[in-house]
């Protein structure tokens, strides 16, 4: 707060970004619903389907869920045939897993909902500003994730 008590514009900066996370949150859950998905959903078959192989943790970490949610998470997918899941286990005794054809297609029908959703929200920025957008807020991530208070 400043003197007069109004929010300072770091502070309503910040609580801007958290208000449109939770809206584009809310819009893909919208989109994604009619598929059978939420946005944990989603964001775990687009990481297996950016990194083949990569691990449960990192999946965790990339839909932005805990390692046991993201195990009950997985276990869905199996379940509905999305996901598969090595017998073998590995290094570090986790089970891979890996898109089925079924999920592919799904993908590729969740990726166009969640592109117009996206587009909707950067429509107003022409292609300079949309640039500059993204280096601030990557700027912005980069100083949090340096740690320090």
């Amino acid at each position: 707060m400043t003197d007069d008590g109004q929010v300072a514009l770091p502070e309503e900066l910040g609580v801007l970004i958290k208000e449109t996370q939770a809206v584009l949150h809310q819009r893909m859950d919208e989109v994604l619903r009619p598929l059978g998905l939420n946005v944990a959903q989603y964001a775990c078959l687009r990481a297996l389907h950016d990194s083949p192989g990569i691990t449960s943790s990192e999946l965790a970490r990339r839909a932005f869920v805990s390692r046991q949610s993201m195990n009950v998470l997985l276990q869905g997918l199996v379940q509905r045939g999305l996901v598969e899941r090595s017998d073998q286990p590995g290094p570090r005794r986790e089970l891979a897993a890996s898109l089925t054809e079924p999920a592919t297609a799904l993908l590729d029908e969740a990726q166009g909902l969640v592109s117009g959703i996206v587009r909707r929200m950067t429509e107003a920025f022409d292609g300079q500003r949309l640039l500059r957008l993204r280096d601030d807020l990557a700027d912005c991530r980069d100083a949090l994730a340096a740690g320090g208070s």
